[in-house]
């Protein structure tokens, strides 16, 4: 009898974590990036999208994303038509076939989930970009190094697939860890923010986030802001540079340890953030807030472009009981989480 492990296909796995946006978010969305430099604070969490790459029947292509059900089979096209659910599968095999495969298609299935889901405001379509863009250069061998992966993840997204947003999810997802990130028109700068083991303790014990079960659609949010910037509204625009400054000072404040002064600069940049554009906070948010601080948070905000999706709060570790208690009362999700050291990676299962 044949050991049945010898004909099983060799499957490649990726995965990338999920990040929150601890302050700057905004800042790295062109044209305000461009004209005035964007800057950003944030960390990957132990949450992740996760891409299995393994061989189809010749002359064919699979596409599943297995959390929402949704699934495509056809030819193995030089060029996919996009798919609706799949767009992110179909943007990243087009452009591999297109620059790393002198457009001969490749007949493969790819399988995908996500451990948030899109609209969670923890960077989700862009890390599934990543993770499945990961799992190719396992396929393939390429050998990109991470600010070429993080670029190429961008393109796709922002360029190919017309895809609103800004930079730092794609290199959060790509570099993993803590980092205050700079952009740019011409380059992004990554620079990782190398805590003591007992401020990173301290503050994985201090965050609470809550998840609305609100899928906000960020598009929206992302034009009247970028509107703002074009037509060099005073306001917005002045609210965009106190975002960035923001974002400088929590950095300091978390290298230093002064928990003080990171929830002064959480909470400035969250009242800040709300006037960059009408939806991102609402009366559904804002009463979960307010319930939150009263329950003990000394500051909280959205993760993401706002409307919805995940809030995060900042709190004194004895009061983290009580305010997890509290949010638990409305209807959304209460979690903790842990920062994670490394971006993407990939391995193969035999």
């Amino acid at each position: 009898m044949k050991n049945s492990m010898a004909t099983r296909p060799v499957l490649l796995r990726a995965r990338a974590p999920l990040r929150l946006g601890l302050g700057g978010g905004g800042t790295d969305v062109s044209p305000y990036s461009d004209r005035f430099g964007g800057q950003v604070l944030n960390v990957t969490i132990d949450k992740y999208a996760y891409a299995t790459l393994a061989p189809a029947p010749e002359g064919t292509v699979e596409l599943i994303a297995a959390d929402s059900g949704v699934s495509w089979q056809g030819e193995a096209a030089p060029v996919l038509t996009r798919v609706k659910g799949l767009d992110l599968h179909v943007g990243v095999y087009n452009r591999v076939v297109r620059d790393f495969c002198d457009g001969q298609p490749m007949s493969v299935s790819i399988t995908t989930h996500s451990e948030a889901p899109p609209g969670s405001g923890l960077g989700s379509s862009s890390t599934m970009v990543v993770a499945i863009l990961q799992v190719f250069c396992e396929y393939l061998s390429l050998p990109l190094g991470e600010y070429e992966i993080a670029k190429l993840a961008y393109e796709i997204e922002r360029d190919d697939l017309g895809m609103a947003g800004g930079k730092q999810d794609q290199y959060a997802a790509t570099f993993g860890g803590m980092n205050f990130m700079e952009f740019y028109a011409d380059r992004v700068i990554v620079n990782p923010l190398r805590m003591k083991h007992h401020i990173k303790a301290e503050l994985e014990s201090s965050l609470v986030l809550y998840y609305t079960g609100v899928s906000r659609e960020s598009a929206k949010i992302i034009a009247e802001q970028t509107a703002h910037i074009e037509q060099r509204d005073e306001k917005p625009l002045e609210a965009m540079h106190r975002v960035k400054a923001e974002a400088r000072a929590m950095k300091e404040a978390v290298l230093r340890g002064d928990w003080d002064a990171f929830a002064s600069s959480m909470r400035t940049g969250w009242e800040e953030k709300k006037k960059l554009a009408s939806s991102i906070s609402n009366s559904a948010i804002d009463e979960v807030y307010d319930a939150a601080i009263a329950a003990g948070a000394l500051a909280g905000k959205v993760s993401g472009a706002g409307g919805g999706g995940f809030m995060m709060f900042f709190v004194e570790l004895s009061k983290r009981p009580a305010v997890m208690k509290r949010l638990s009362e409305f209807n959304g999700q209460v979690f903790t989480c842990n920062f994670t050291e490394g971006g993407a990676h990939s391995w193969r299962k035999s």
